[in-house]
């Protein structure tokens, strides 16, 4: 994990966003050298298209999946 002072982020903010950006990594800003913020990229997560790719077509049912079963609906 990167570190850098206030005063060398406020002089080089753009750069140093864009490489946080490029790198995917965070960065600690620290103040007298001690940290006082930390800036984390946001990743964007994967839609379920590309979450569930690997396994499309490899699933087979044999019944109604929306159909409840009695062992979901306990009678009362």
């Amino acid at each position: 994990m990167q570190t850098i002072s206030k005063s060398k982020l406020k002089a080089n903010m753009l750069e140093v966003f864009h490489q946080i950006e490029m790198s995917g990594e965070e960065l600690i800003v620290t103040h007298h050298n001690k940290p006082v913020f930390r800036i984390i990229p946001i990743r964007q997560g994967k839609n379920v298209d590309e979450l569930f790719a690997p396994w499309r077509g490899q699933v087979a049912y044999h019944v109604d999946i929306d159909e409840p079963t009695q062992a979901e609906w306990p009678d009362p």
